[in-house]
């Protein structure tokens, strides 16, 4: 292998971009740029700075990757000659900006502000057909504001004649303003055009494994890769498979999953289980076989539905509720290699259900979690395969203890990430939580119609003289429609209570408000008593029997 520092203007790297002579090699992550990095991106080349370096592998007769092109480039050209390894944010920004290629934002140069030359982003939309804003089409209305797209200042020939069609229109016929316009725009397509980006090259030859390490070197040094990234160029080296595409078709079979987590991530941690591996880096960077991932993936992805069914019927909707994110790797793991016995899944359900709830009540996962979750797995693939027995798996254990009523009593609020806080929230939902007022079930992911409701009011609490942290309890939560809070505001509980029942209008009754505030496990004489401690305490025991039923695997109803 022999590596080189060389030198290619900007003009070349559109060209060879344009004709398909450079392509990526298809582990490489896919554009990430948002309008920002782009404009600064341009800045910096209208300004003359330097942009770092780039690295590409040569290609000779055989392409040593499968490869695709940058993000709106030509797919089909030329002979490809090199593959981009490093640089494709930049490469691909510069390209799709100066080609209009961006199908919500148009890239505008700005020779007429304060700042010379400033690049401005403007947002783009289609309807019925057409283009909008419709003045941003319009050379005339676009050059009063001193505008010229970026588009124009490609250094290629098409470009040259684009403008100078664009200068005429844009001077209203007026061939003086049309040539002056020009000549204010030359600089800076020559200034694209002289552009230098240099980059470091990889001689034809060099071989899979330290092409991929010099890639992961090199990504890890300027951007950081994350561990998917990492994992993906090594699967493709080893396989020639696609995790990006594999994950693609995951999340298509299974789309409710990023609810939950990001499916990378998912994806590796429970790859690491199936493997008989901890669940974290280590476990799944240590894979020494890949094609074993992929040989495993059709029960991944089966894992992976499964998991998001399982976690609907228990009314965890999503992962701002999930009270820990460590049982979702064992659950797809576990799923992945249930048996396909219709007979068994109910006791196999049950026993998941007992494990999740623990998980959720107890701290077995607060310390060294990535090995608690591979010993629970362990033990609890052999209850499933028949080959063990459920008093053998660790977090069913007397030893991991659920709370004390105390404890549940002292627990803040469950809009923060903690987990007994949100483990409380998720015993109402489970009970099928309805709005006090309109009755609705709370179900729906992300759904913002739903807010964290006080059931004291702070105002109510305050004037009493009880402390914030008092207050933000978890006990004194539920999820409700942000109407009802509107109606209940500050008002003592009995109050709004004895509004809600007399409510003409929504035919309701003492009975149904005590039905609705029952499936939140809450009591009606105890919250509309006014007696916050007695509330609290009550709850808390309340709360406590549901999640010993739901630990011992039982379903459970208020």
């Amino acid at each position: 292998m022999t590596i080189e520092a060389r030198d290619r203007f900007l003009g070349e790297w559109l060209n060879r971009i344009n004709t398909h002579q450079v392509v990526l090699p298809r582990f490489q992550r896919f554009e990430a740029w948002g309008p920002r990095e782009v404009s600064d991106l341009l800045t910096t080349v209208f300004k003359g700075l330097p942009a770092g370096s780039v690295l590409v592998l040569e290609v000779g007769d055989t392409i040593p990757f499968v490869s695709r092109p940058l993000q709106g480039a030509p797919e089909n050209g030329e002979r490809i000659a090199e593959l981009l390894l490093d640089g494709q944010q930049r490469l691909t920004a510069l390209w799709r900006s100066l080609n209009d290629n961006y199908p919500d934002k148009v890239y505008l140069l700005d020779i007429e502000g304060d700042e010379s030359p400033q690049i401005i982003a403007e947002s783009r939309w289609e309807k019925n057909g057409k283009r909008y804003p419709i003045w941003l089409d319009n050379p005339q209305e676009l050059w009063k504001q001193g505008l010229i797209p970026v588009r124009l200042l490609r250094p290629d020939d098409d470009a040259r004649d684009e403008l100078s069609d664009w200068a005429d229109i844009a001077s209203a016929g007026d061939a003086t303003v049309a040539r002056q316009i020009e000549k204010r725009a030359q600089p800076f397509r020559d200034s694209v055009k002289t552009f230098n980006l240099p980059f470091l090259f990889l001689s034809v030859g060099t071989d899979k494994p330290t092409v991929i390490n010099v890639f992961v070197k090199m990504n890890t040094r300027l951007v950081r890769l994350s561990a998917f990234d990492i994992i993906v160029a090594q699967v493709e080296q080893s396989t020639g498979e696609s995790l990006h595409e594999r994950l693609r078709a995951l999340e298509s079979a299974a789309p409710q999953i990023k609810s939950y987590i990001e499916p990378s991530d998912l994806v590796l941690t429970a790859s690491a289980l199936i493997l008989d591996r901890p669940p974290n880096e280590s476990g799944y960077s240590g894979i020494d076989d890949y094609a074993k991932v992929i040989a495993n993936w059709d029960a991944l992805t089966n894992g992976v539905k499964e998991t998001v069914k399982f976690l609907m019927d228990e009314r965890i909707l999503d992962g701002e509720r999930l009270p820990t994110i460590a049982v979702l790797a064992p659950l797809v793991a576990l799923f992945a290699a249930i048996p396909d016995d219709p007979n068994r899944r109910g006791s196999i359900y049950t026993l998941l259900r007992k494990y999740i709830w623990r998980a959720f009540f107890t701290n077995r996962y607060e310390k060294a979690a990535a090995s608690a979750a591979l010993q629970d797995y362990r033990a609890l693939k052999k209850v499933i395969n028949g080959t063990g027995i459920s008093e053998d798996v660790p977090i069913f254990n007397d030893n991991v203890k659920l709370p004390e009523v105390e404890e549940l009593k002292q627990v803040g609020w469950p809009k923060k990430r903690d987990r007994l806080a949100r483990a409380i929230l998720c015993i109402s939902l489970y009970g099928g939580a309805r709005d006090i007022y309109e009755g609705s079930m709370t179900n729906s992911l992300y759904d913002t119609a739903y807010e964290y409701h006080h059931l004291y009011p702070v105002d109510f609490l305050a004037d009493k003289n009880y402390s914030n942290d008092q207050i933000y309890r978890a006990l004194n939560c539920a999820l409700i429609k942000w109407r009802t809070n509107r109606k209940i505001g500050a008002k003592e509980p009995v109050k709004y209570l004895l509004e809600a029942s007399q409510a003409s209008t929504l035919g309701l009754g003492e009975s149904e408000i005590k039905d609705r505030l029952k499936s939140h496990n809450i009591n009606y004489s105890d919250l509309a008593s006014g007696d916050y401690e007695t509330f609290l305490i009550r709850r808390a025991e309340s709360v406590l029997d549901a999640a010993k039923q739901l630990c011992m695997g039982r379903k459970w109803h208020p």
